[in-house]
Parts: structure tokens; C-alpha cells; sequence
């Protein structure tokens, strides 16, 4: 009888404790939504521990082809694993922009302690653009409204999500000749979102911006310095700017090449030279719309809403061209660049996570295919080697594949194919 009574009371104190274990994980979930619902742009901007991505799902040649909800799924575990935790996407006209966020939203129920932010933009045109018509860039395209109300609608819907509105990507700068706006269109639009959020229609806490190139924001010529743009930095919560050296190692590479006494250096060295000044350069463009923003009386903060650099070029920056693109500049321009970032407490949307192969399709050495830090054949190239390593990326997959590396982790092999920049 004894020990009836000591096994019936065993059983009751185990599900006692079952109970309690239950209703402690339960509080504990219930506290991690609420935190992450009250978390606001300004605690997770310009904070080291919420990495920043550009993010586009798209895997086909084909862009009419739409990242499915578990594709989506997939690379937000792997981004996830790498420490990313705030998104920059744009394509609120595509259904991927909005399944993105409900896939977010799947994964935080099915598990409260993920945690995943975006940073949502509207496209914004010139009436006339992408037609057969001139683009008028002092008219707005009446899509421009549309746009704006979807972004409205989802942030609204997905406040716990969604922390950042950008009216426009690189929408301002002259050299987008086929769509550009001025800056009064942008003011507009983002002077409305701030009604929205004084009114209650959008949360107080969500923070407003245009994501452009660093000259649109007064950083370059003074064709740009309008008292539109003065306001519009006036307006905004914070400004989102582009920089991309890559780029000007062809269109501008006054930092670019093997300089005088460089070319003692061993090929590495040379390399490494010219890649610190890369991250320089950067820097200089960054400071450069600090300086104009400064000069208006004004000061807030400045996040870096696009950068990169591809792996491979056939173009103007591969081994015919400034030969900049391969894995081995890439991973340092990307190390410069999150260790200058983190160390001033600036978010860097960096360029991209996964390549996709729509944005030249025609052709599949292009570099606009080749901007991402995971390639297509879920290989992480020589920027995340080390993650591989550790096992950040054990039981994940991307397209039913494990994530290995690039060259299989052959060091020698890369760099066998790494151009040393131009002697000048």
C-alpha cells in the first residue's frame, strides 16, 4: 500500500512539474512576441547585434517565377543562422514582398523566439517611365499611389515586422534616366506616411526614409542641392544611402589600381592595398552626405541602405575590365565593411544574401547575377567560409542542398583566379 501511495504521488508531483515547466515556456514565448512586437526601428538600426540584409528570393531566370512561402522560409533559417536579422526588400508590386512577411510571421509562430524585421520600400517612377514614351521626371506615374497603398497596408497589418517605409529605391539619382523623380515627389509621399503616423494610422514608432545613392542625398554635385532635397532630409527619420565602389572601379577608379611603391608588394598585398582603400572610399561618400546634412542645421542618422560587390564580372569589371570581381575581394570588401559599420553603430544593408540569376539574365556572367554572399548552388562563397566551419549552417538546406563551400573550401584553387587591380 505504501508504495501505491509513494508511485501516486510521484506521478502527481511529476505532472506538477510538467505543469509548471509547461506554463513557464508558454509565459516565456508570450514575453519574447510582446518584446519583439514593442521593438521599434530606432533599437534595431545602427545595432551590432541586428545584422542587416538586401534580400531578393528570386532563384530563376525567369522573374515571373515567385520564391514559393517554405523557399522563402528556407533562406530566412539561413539568414537567421548568419545573425540577420533586419530585411530590405522593395517589391511591394510582386507578391514576394508580402509573402515574405507572412512567411516571417509563419516562423515566429511556429517558433516565438525567431526574430526577423524588414525594412519594406515603395517603388517610385517618373510618369512615362519604362515605356516607349520620354520620361517625364518632374511628373510622378500614378502607380506611385498604388504602390504607397500597399506599403501602407502591410506595414499596418505587420507592425511587429515591419519597422522601416523607404519611398523609393535609388529613385532620385540622374543616372536612373529611364525613371528618376525629383525630390519633391519623394517629399511628398514621405510627408504623407508621417500624417499616417501622427494620425494612428501607422504605428508612431515606424520609422520613414528613401533608400538612393549617396549624391541624391547632397553627398555629390550640386545639381542635387534643391531646397526640395532640404526638406525631404528635413522630413525623413533617418537617411538611407547607397555606395558602391565596385561600380567605380570602371566609372571613377581614383582609388583603384596598384599606385608607386605598391608594386613591390606581393600580389596579395596589392590586392589588400587596394581593398582598404575600396572601404576608404566608402567611407568618403558617406561622410560626404554627412558634411550636407550637417550644413542644413540638421543631424540624424545615416544608415547604409545598399552596398556590395560581386564575384564575377565578363564586363567592365572582370578580367577584361578594372578586375575587381572575384570571392577573395568580395569577402574583404564585405569584412571592411560590417567591421567599420558595427564599430560606429551603423546598419549596413549589405548586398545581397543569395545571387540571383533574373537581374541579367541574358546574360549569366554578368555581375548583376553575382552579387550574393550564397551562390545558386547553395555554395557560400570565401566571405562565409568560416561560417560553414563553425556549423552556423548545420541542418540547413536551400533547394533541398546542404550550404558547403565554394572551390570545396579549396583556398589555393580561388585565388588562382583573383586579378590584381590595374597598375596605375
Amino acid at each position: 500500500m505504501k508504495k501505491f501511495y509513494r508511485t501516486i504521488n510521484y506521478l502527481f508531483f511529476m505532472i506538477l512539474a510538467l505543469s509548471c515547466k509547461n506554463t513557464t515556456k508558454t509565459e516565456s514565448n508570450t514575453s519574447v512576441v510582446k518584446q519583439q512586437s514593442i521593438m521599434k526601428a530606432k533599437d534595431i538600426l545602427g545595432n551590432p547585434n541586428y545584422l542587416a540584409m538586401s534580400y531578393g528570393g528570386y532563384r530563376q531566370v525567369d522573374h515571373d517565377v515567385e520564391p514559393t512561402l517554405d523557399e522563402l522560409k528556407e533562406d530566412l533559417k539561413i539568414l537567421s543562422a548568419m545573425g540577420v536579422k533586419i530585411l530590405r526588400t522593395y517589391k511591394v508590386h510582386l507578391p514576394q514582398a508580402s509573402n515574405l512577411v507572412k512567411a516571417i510571421s509563419e516562423l515566429k509562430k511556429e517558433d516565438a523566439s525567431f526574430e526577423m524585421y524588414v525594412m519594406l520600400g515603395a517603388w517610385i517612377d517618373c510618369k512615362n517611365a519604362w515605356t516607349d514614351q520620354e520620361p517625364d521626371h518632374n511628373e510622378e506615374s500614378e502607380r506611385n499611389a498604388v504602390e504607397i497603398k500597399e506599403t501602407v497596408r502591410l506595414a499596418a497589418k505587420y507592425p511587429d515586422i515591419i519597422k522601416v517605409i523607404a519611398v523609393g529605391n535609388e529613385a532620385m539619382v540622374k543616372w536612373a534616366a529611364t525613371y528618376y523623380v525629383q525630390p519633391g515627389v519623394i517629399l511628398k509621399w514621405v510627408n504623407h506616411l508621417q500624417d499616417l503616423k501622427k494620425s494612428g494610422a501607422l504605428s508612431k514608432d515606424l520609422w520613414i526614409t528613401s533608400s538612393d545613392n549617396f549624391a541624391s542625398w547632397g553627398g555629390g554635385g550640386a545639381e542635387y542641392h534643391v531646397e526640395d532635397l532640404n526638406k525631404l532630409i528635413a522630413a525623413v527619420d533617418f537617411l538611407s544611402i547607397h555606395t558602391y565602389p565596385m561600380h567605380d572601379t570602371h566609372y571613377n577608379p581614383v582609388f583603384w589600381g596598384v599606385f608607386g611603391a605598391e608594386n613591390d608588394l606581393s600580389d596579395l598585398e596589392k590586392i589588400d592595398a587596394a581593398m582598404l582603400r575600396a572601404k576608404g572610399y566608402a567611407i568618403s561618400q558617406y561622410n560626404s552626405v554627412n558634411s550636407y546634412m550637417k550644413s542644413l542645421g540638421i543631424d540624424k542618422p545615416i544608415h547604409i541602405g545598399e552596398t556590395g560587390w560581386a564575384s564575377v564580372s565578363n564586363k567592365d569589371y572582370g578580367p577584361k575590365g578594372s578586375k575587381a570581381t572575384d570571392e577573395y575581394k568580395e569577402a574583404l570588401y564585405y569584412k571592411h565593411l560590417r567591421d567599420w559599420t558595427n564599430s560606429e553603430d551603423i546598419s549596413l544593408f549589405y548586398f545581397e544574401a543569395f545571387d540571383e540569376q533574373w537581374k541579367d539574365a541574358g546574360n549569366p556572367q554578368g555581375s548583376e547575377n553575382h552579387f550574393g554572399l550564397i551562390n545558386l548552388k547553395s555554395q557560400a562563397k570565401f566571405a562565409l567560409w568560416d561560417l560553414v566551419d563553425d556549423g552556423t549552417f548545420d541542418g540547413l538546406t536551400r533547394n533541398g542542398k546542404p550550404i558547403t563551400k565554394t572551390y570545396n573550401g579549396d583556398k589555393n584553387a580561388l585565388l588562382k583566379e583573383v586579378q590584381i587591380p590595374p597598375a596605375k
